[in-house]
């Protein structure tokens, strides 16, 4: 599987790349070291950049750059948060598939939610300038690609995909809630901390 190829044809051509996928022999390392790995760098670079090199434009008032160290650990923190947050979504799709008369398997719930979050690591490509991070929201596509994931690969039915695909999103926007607060959090501390000394 060439990455490229693939983050091209899921976001092109998601119907006949997720029955491709379907149909691949995969592990949970094939999933995280060929794919989630490299493309979870995506938002988190040009995130490091537009925050801590770029800067955060605050009208008249200038720019706000965030400090370099307390932009490696956010940086470092999320990806790692991110990467563990796909794994427990995952688990949690596979746990819930009976419910939606979907197959348990948790290769296939995995093979779903990593490759639904193509969108949302190619739109983070964004965030390198701030001013235009608004079109991250381009990300949301991932809901689309998810939605076709869970009928296609975990053979959800159509009288219940839908609300699969609405309890998924649910469970993510409150994973990835916990994991934002939790950087949040740290990263707020060492920015506060670092003030303190500066002072």
């Amino acid at each position: 599987m060439n990455i490229v190829e693939r983050a091209k044809n899921i976001l092109i051509s998601p119907k006949t790349e997720w029955e491709v996928i379907k149909n691949e022999q995969s592990t949970v390392a094939d999933l995280f070291t060929k794919y989630a790995l490299i493309l979870a760098l995506i938002p988190v670079i040009a995130g490091f950049i537009g925050q801590s090199l770029v800067g955060i434009s605050l009208g008249p008032f200038g720019s706000f750059k965030v400090p370099v160290v307390n932009g490696l650990i956010y940086a470092v923190l999320y990806y790692v948060l991110t990467l563990a947050g796909i794994y427990l979504v995952a688990f949690i799709v596979d746990a819930l598939a009976p419910s939606f008369g979907a197959q348990k398997d948790m290769i296939s719930s995995l093979k779903v939610v990593v490759y639904s979050y193509t969108a949302v690591w190619v739109a983070g490509i964004f965030q390198i300038l701030p001013m235009l991070a608004i079109l991250s929201i381009l990300g949301l596509y991932s809901l689309y690609l998810l939605y076709l994931g869970l009928n296609i690969v975990k053979g959800s039915p159509a009288d219940k995909v839908l609300g699969y695909t609405a309890v998924v999103v649910i469970i993510t926007i409150v994973v990835y809630f916990v994991i934002g607060a939790i950087v949040g959090a740290i990263a707020l501390g060492g920015l506060m901390m670092g003030t303190l000394q500066g002072m």
